[in-house]
């Protein structure tokens, strides 16, 4: 799982909003949600709807984490 959403969970928080809150007003999917949570693969329309909840650039929300591809 090349990508974290660590930052994004940490600004949802910081800006008082809880995943319970991005379920009931269906900011964003709940699959999308869980893929994020563990570190799946999403659609840039999600997070361009990520990015305009929290005013930010998706670099702000996620990172690359290489994945160790020696045998």
């Amino acid at each position: 799982m090349p990508f974290k959403y660590d930052k994004m969970f940490a600004l949802f928080k910081e800006k008082g909003i809880s995943t319970y809150k991005i379920r009931k007003d269906n900011l964003i999917s709940q699959s999308s949600l869980t893929k994020m949570k563990n570190g799946g693969d999403v659609d840039t329309k999600t997070l361009e709807k990520v990015c305009a909840i929290l005013n930010c650039q998706p670099g702000d929300i996620m990172e690359y984490i290489p994945e160790d591809t020696e045998d």
